[in-house]
């Protein structure tokens, strides 16, 4: 996952200098009008170190160069020790995380502030922003349902059912593989807690009014519940990821 985010980094900033140097005649909505556009809102879609998520901000001005922001966020969660598998007696079978539980993800709202440590230049370019977040962290746990197979008393035959996983009956030789997605979802778990986040905001352009920027930064989520997500590992507490997210958004003073 390192690897992708790593890629997926230099990516977006050999793009966004591509598309700065491209925008040799700017819009008439440009820097040089020197207009303090008071709020803004973005959205934007992130990878991180053990899946993905979405997000949405909105803010204004404290002054010149802070911010004040408040955001929601919702990200799926994997644990490092999550090996996909299939069973290899059956040619059909479907493929399974062998000892996953729960599937997790976290739903975050919370308020922060972002400092400017430099603007653009009056031709455009990239503005640097450091950024700092921390609020409310919920904890969504969802059971993992897999295919169980059912023998029959002459082994002739067999037949499959869909059940909640138990490492205590369900093994690797009787598990056909993995269930609907949408099985357990009125069995949800949840685990309130809280989060911190820091990071890099930088943002490309020309456009006074546009958004377009890259972050880059580190989450760490808290929950006072741990909570299950492997058999037979200890329940976790804190959740701490690496992000690469883009977002997209507007500026105005209505």
């Amino acid at each position: 996952m390192m690897r992708y985010l790593l890629t997926a980094m230099l990516f977006f900033l050999t793009a966004g200098e591509y598309f700065t140097v491209a925008q040799v005649i700017p819009d008439s909505d440009t820097l040089p009008e020197n207009v303090l556009l008071e709020k803004q809102w973005s959205l934007g879609a992130l990878i991180h170190s053990n899946g993905w998520g979405l997000k949405f901000r909105r803010g204004h001005n404290v002054t010149a160069l802070r911010q004040f922001m408040w955001e929601l966020e919702y990200s799926t969660y994997k644990s490092t020790k999550e090996i996909r598998t299939i069973n290899p007696y059956f040619a059909d079978s479907r493929s399974y995380i062998y000892g996953k539980i729960n599937y997790v993800s976290f739903l975050r709202g919370g308020i922060g502030q972002q400092f400017i440590l430099n603007r653009k230049p009056y031709w455009g370019g990239v503005q640097l922003s450091v950024v700092l977040y921390g609020g409310f962290s919920l904890g969504i746990t969802k059971p993992m349902y897999l295919y169980i197979i059912y023998f029959n008393s002459g082994y002739t035959d067999y037949e499959v059912k869909e059940e909640k996983y138990d490492p205590e009956l369900h093994f690797a030789d009787n598990i056909y593989g993995r269930g609907p997605f949408l099985s357990g979802i009125l069995n949800l778990g949840f685990y309130p807690g809280a989060y911190i986040k820091t990071g890099l905001d930088f943002e490309f352009g020309s456009q006074n009014r546009r958004i377009n920027s890259l972050e880059v930064g580190g989450t760490l989520d808290f929950s006072p519940i741990p909570i299950p997500i492997m058999a037979y590992n200890p329940k976790q507490q804190f959740f701490l990821t690496l992000y690469l997210s883009i977002m997209l958004g507007k500026r105005y003073n209505r």
